[in-house]
């Protein structure tokens, strides 16, 4: 993936080249292009005059960073006792089946990435799904289809107002 050396350096120039700053940094060009491509990675780290190593640590340390490219919608399924007891595990099925994915995975169109999480501190909501920080408590296998379809929905929208302007 080509990045954008400008933007990149304003964000960067945003925290005023603060080394301090690196965590605020990593955020907005993951929150910018979903994922920290290697070549942000490494134009952090000269305008930061901050080691790669160093880099590549506060990435890989926090689970919030991704170093793989995630689809455009984060689908999030808790798995914490509260949620697991109350059938999360049956939810989490149907979003794989859904999605044609595993967590971990991103759809084919980039579209959608899930992931599963041991606690999101939502115990009263359980079973749990997040999508892109929406939370969506009491979630059973039909909800499943109606959340993501929604998500899906969007996307078709986007791609009809595109071809009505060409």
């Amino acid at each position: 993936m080509k990045i954008n050396v400008k933007d990149v350096s304003k964000i960067v120039e945003k925290y005023h080249n603060n080394k301090s700053s690196l965590i605020a940094v990593l955020q907005d060009v993951q929150e910018k292009y979903n994922w920290l491509p290697p070549d942000a990675i490494k134009l952090i780290s000269e305008k930061l005059c901050v080691p790669l190593i160093d880099v590549y640590s506060v990435a890989t340390f926090y689970r919030a960073f991704s170093l793989t490219p995630r689809g455009k919608h984060i689908v999030t399924v808790c798995l914490g006792t509260a949620c697991h007891v109350r059938g999360a595990p049956t939810v989490l099925d149907r979003v794989k089946s859904k999605l044609k994915i595993e967590p971990g995975c991103t759809t084919s169109d980039n579209n959608f990435t899930l992931e599963s999480v041991n606690c999101l501190g939502a115990c009263a909501l359980a079973p749990i799904v997040v999508v892109n920080g929406q939370y969506y408590g009491q979630t059973t296998v039909q909800k499943v289809d109606q959340i993501i379809d929604q998500y899906k929905k969007k996307k078709r929208k986007r791609k009809t107002i595109r071809k009505r302007k060409k």
